[in-house]
């Protein structure tokens, strides 16, 4: 094993890479709430015709077992301490965008998660993955990000009723004095007071605190037994294999642009991630990330299984960096932070004490975490500002990351032949807003 995983040659040790497993999954471990709570749209009551409500007990499992298996496989395949769990954001746009706003099946949507994985397969065993990510223009990559931040931070705010629905002006303050209210404004601030003393789990620790609160309060149902906090897994019934029996009803151009969107934000999510933890444990080589190939089919790989389980879009965790931090160099450490994954199986009855108000605090701290990519916009040059503008505001506006994306991809080569800079247009880009166009023509 440590042969396998080069120890010797990046200094480390099983006790280093074990801490530094445990400190990734103690920073990513609240999706295994947060998604089954996104997904099955807890807190909304009125569902679209034709449309139900995806079984919350399957998205946890399908949510710890893909987050296993695809960090498993990067830990195995690519070698690397980055580990893979449903994607914060992307799950927000299954769930309120395709699901509620176009009132499109969930089975659906998981057909269309599925094609995105098995292009994303194609793609990168080709080598195509990475044209196009070069193909898209950094700003408008920062920009789908700090978008996307926004709105699923306008998420949690509507979740944690800080704002809410105004027939005058659309949205409004909420009532803060709501006890559940209060209770979600606890969990943004114990949250903030973790991460600012540098507690890499502090989103995870805020909401145990905040759930603990609850129940001392009598706001959340407290646990009687042991069977309340530890049972079997719950069953896959519901959701397993339900994305291949619906395959037949992707090909329409709603679901094109949705499939679109799903690559999109995993492109960028995954591109951005690899570098990041890669930077910071030294992998870079001549600005060259070693075993790049592996790493991207590590993820398509986990996106592919997660469809077929029953889950959202699984991509790289920027949460990675907290275990590259305690020191995880090698993919020991994403083995350990997989088997972590595979023990939280067993805790599925706590997604009855982990309400919308405790989740919603989860939602507004990773909306800040990506908001923080604004300050690399080149915000100076008015051909770019006015894409990236775009994509940002469109998002929690129009409730909908895929008509931000539109928004800017539209927008930006216009702007950027109309100041004479033609041969910055990647070719790819026409392309782009051509789908985009059609995108809009057939959505009206």
């Amino acid at each position: 094993m440590k042969k396998y995983f080069q120890f010797d040659k990046y200094n480390t040790n099983y006790r280093t890479e074990f801490l530094a497993g445990m400190t990734t999954f103690l920073a990513m471990a609240y999706i295994l709430f947060v998604n089954p709570s996104t997904l099955a749209l807890d807190g909304i009551e009125q569902l679209p015709e034709g449309v139900t409500r995806i079984d919350k007990g399957a998205v946890f499992t399908a949510t710890a077992l893909s987050a296993a298996i695809g960090t498993l496989v990067m830990g195995l395949l690519a070698k690397y301490p980055i580990a893979l769990a449903p994607g914060m954001g992307l799950n927000a746009f299954f769930a309120y965008t395709v699901v509620l706003g176009f009132g499109i099946p969930w089975e659906t949507a998981l057909a269309g998660v599925l094609a995105s994985g098995l292009i994303f397969i194609v793609l990168t065993v080709t080598g195509l993955r990475q044209t196009i990510i070069n193909a898209i223009p950094a700003n408008l990559k920062l920009a789908v990000g700090a978008g996307i931040g926004l709105y699923i931070a306008f998420i949690g705010f509507q979740n944690a009723g800080i704002v809410q629905n105004s027939d005058a002006t659309l949205v409004q303050l909420g009532s803060i004095m709501e006890p559940t209210t209060l209770l979600a404004i606890f969990g943004i601030l114990v949250s903030v007071v973790f991460l600012s003393l540098g507690y890499h789990g502090g989103i995870f620790y805020g909401m145990i605190l905040t759930s603990v609160v609850g129940m001392i309060t009598g706001l959340i149902a407290a646990p009687t037994a042991f069977g309340d906090v530890v049972s079997p897994a719950p069953s896959l019934a519901p959701t397993f294999g339900e994305a291949f029996l619906h395959l037949d009803d992707i090909f329409t151009m709603q679901m094109i642009g949705v499939i679109l969107t799903f690559l999109f934000v995993d492109f960028f999510d995954t591109a951005g991630t690899l570098v990041a933890v890669a930077s910071q444990a030294g992998f870079m080589k001549d600005n060259k990330l070693p075993r790049a190939g592996r790493a991207l089919f590590s993820d398509s790989a986990a996106t592919v299984a997660g469809a077929v389980m029953g889950t959202s879009t699984t991509t790289s965790y920027i949460e990675s960096t907290a275990g590259v931090g305690s020191g995880g160099r090698t993919g020991f450490t994403s083995v350990v932070t997989a088997l972590f994954f595979l023990l939280a199986l067993f805790f599925s009855p706590l997604l009855g004490i982990i309400t919308a108000e405790v989740t919603a605090p989860a939602l507004i701290i990773v909306g800040v975490l990506m908001a923080s990519s604004l300050k690399a916009i080149e915000w100076d040059q008015f051909e770019i500002a006015v894409p990236a503008f775009l994509v940002i505001i469109a998002m929690p506006l129009t409730y909908s990351i895929a008509t931000g994306i539109a928004m800017g991809f539209i927008f930006y080569p216009i702007t950027m032949l109309l100041k004479g800079r033609i041969k910055e247009i990647h070719p790819i880009m026409y392309g782009l807003f051509s789908i985009f166009i059609l995108y809009f023509i057939f959505l009206a």
